[in-house]
C-alpha cells in the first residue's frame, strides 16, 4: 500500500524530470538559434566582402604624368651642303697644244693671273692669211676709190656716161665693205689668238687641273673639248639646306643660324640667312634656303657637309607629352585626365612630333595628370586609382 510520503515523493520527481527535459530543450534550442545567427552572419560578411572585393576589382589603376612645359625656343638642326661662292670650270676659247701650265691644285691664284699656255698654229697661220687678204682689200678699196674720184670729174665735163660714174661709185662702195669684212676678220683672229693665254676669271683656288704640257686642246665645252682647270671661290661660302614647309615661315632673310662642322665638336659659326628660293618645292616639300659664310682662316672646304642649327619661337602655352599618354581615336585625338576618382577623355591639339614626344598646343594644361598607357576600353567618367610612384 502507497504511503502519502511515497505519493509526493513520485510527484516530486516527476515535476523534476520535466523542468529538466525543459531546460535541456531550452539549451538545444538557443544552440540552434546561436548557430543559425552565426551562420547568417557569416554569409552576410561573405557578401559583402565579396562586394568590397569586386568593385575594388573594377576601379582601373593607371599611371599619370603631368605635362611638362616647352620650351621658349626649338632647336633645328638640318643638314647643309658647303658650296664655293663662284665655282667655275675653265675651257679653252681656241684650239692648239698645251705649252704650259703654271698653276696646280690646290694653288690660290688672283684674278687675272695666267694659268697656262696653248701653242696654235693654226690659228697663227690664219692671221697670216687674213692679215694678207685685208692688206689686198685695202688695196683694191684705195684702187676703187680714186676712180670713182676721177670719173666723177669726168662727168662734170659729160665725158663719161651717168651710168659708168655710178658704177665707179657702186664698185668702191663695195670694195671698202670687203676691206671691213677682212679687218673685221683680222681682228677676231686677233682675238683668238689672245686666248692662247688662259687667265684667272676671278680670286680662288685650283681645285683641278685636268691637262698636261702637249696635250690636244680644242676649244669650246661640248664635244670633245676638255675641262683645263676647275676655280672656287673660297674668301666666302654658300651654305645650302632644304628646311621642311611646316618650318619655312620661319627662315627668312637675315635670321641667325649657327654652323657645326662634325670634325670640330663643340665649335659654332655664327652667320645669317642670306636669301631663300621663296618658293616650296613640290617633291620634297621643302623650302631651299642659302647662308652666306666669310671663310675666316680657311676653315670651311667645298663640298664638306655641316649641320645649321636654325632657333625657332614655340607657340607660349605648348605642353610636352609623352606620345604613349595620347589616344588616336576615330572621333579625335584625345588624352585621359584624372579628375579626383575617375577619367575624363579630353579633345587635343597637336602640334610638333618629337619622337617619343608630342607637342600639344590646346586641350591640357600643365595641373593635369594624364594616363600613360591608357587601354583602349577606356571611357568618360569610368573610376580609376592613381599607382603610386614607381608602381607598375
Amino acid at each position: 500500500m502507497e504511503t502519502p510520503n511515497s505519493s509526493n515523493k513520485h510527484r516530486v520527481d516527476t515535476v523534476s524530470m520535466a523542468k529538466r527535459a525543459l531546460m535541456a530543450t531550452v539549451c538545444v534550442v538557443a544552440c540552434l538559434a546561436v548557430l543559425v545567427a552565426y551562420g547568417i552572419y557569416s554569409r552576410a560578411h561573405a557578401e559583402a566582402a565579396l562586394a568590397s572585393a569586386t568593385e575594388a576589382s573594377a576601379v582601373l589603376r593607371v599611371r599619370t604624368v603631368q605635362p611638362k612645359q616647352g620650351a621658349p625656343s626649338e632647336d633645328l638642326v638640318l643638314p647643309g651642303n658647303i658650296e664655293a661662292y663662284n665655282d667655275t670650270p675653265i675651257y679653252a676659247r681656241t684650239s692648239g697644244y698645251l705649252k704650259r701650265w703654271y698653276v696646280d691644285i690646290g694653288a690660290h691664284v688672283k684674278a687675272g693671273q695666267l694659268l697656262a699656255e696653248i701653242e696654235t698654229p693654226e690659228v697663227d697661220q690664219q692671221l697670216r692669211q687674213a692679215r694678207a687678204q685685208l692688206a689686198t682689200a685695202q688695196a683694191d678699196s684705195r684702187l676703187a676709190k680714186t676712180t670713182a674720184e676721177r670719173w666723177r670729174n669726168l662727168r662734170k665735163t659729160d665725158s663719161v656716161s651717168p651710168q659708168e660714174a655710178e658704177e665707179k661709185s657702186g664698185d668702191m662702195e663695195s670694195k671698202a665693205a670687203l676691206e671691213d669684212a677682212a679687218r673685221a676678220n683680222v681682228r677676231r683672229l686677233e682675238e683668238m689668238q689672245g686666248f692662247k693665254k688662259i687667265y684667272a676669271p676671278f680670286s680662288g683656288v685650283i681645285t683641278a687641273r685636268n691637262v698636261d704640257i702637249g696635250d690636244l686642246i680644242s676649244a669650246g665645252s661640248t664635244g670633245t673639248a676638255k675641262e683645263l682647270f676647275h676655280l672656287a671661290a673660297v674668301q666666302q661660302m654658300r651654305v645650302y639646306l632644304q628646311v621642311p614647309q611646316v618650318n619655312a615661315r620661319a627662315a627668312t632673310p637675315g635670321t641667325e643660324v649657327q654652323l657645326a662642322l662634325p670634325e670640330a665638336p663643340g665649335k659654332l659659326i655664327t652667320a645669317h640667312i642670306t636669301r631663300t628660293s621663296d618658293a616650296i618645292d613640290p617633291s620634297a616639300r621643302t623650302l631651299r634656303v642659302e647662308v652666306d659664310v666669310p671663310n675666316l682662316g680657311s676653315a670651311l672646304v667645298p663640298g664638306e657637309y655641316v649641320q645649321v642649327h636654325l632657333k625657332l619661337s614655340t607657340p607660349a602655352n605648348a605642353l610636352i607629352v609623352p606620345v604613349n599618354g595620347v589616344l588616336f581615336r576615330s572621333e579625335g585625338i584625345t588624352a585621359a585626365v584624372v579628375h579626383g576618382d575617375h577619367v575624363e577623355l579630353q579633345s587635343i591639339t597637336i602640334g610638333r612630333d618629337f619622337g617619343d614626344e608630342l607637342e600639344v598646343t590646346s586641350g591640357l594644361t600643365s595641373n593635369d595628370r594624364v594616363v600613360i598607357n591608357p587601354p583602349d576600353s577606356l571611357v568618360s567618367g569610368q573610376k580609376v586609382e592613381q599607382a603610386q610612384a614607381g608602381a607598375q
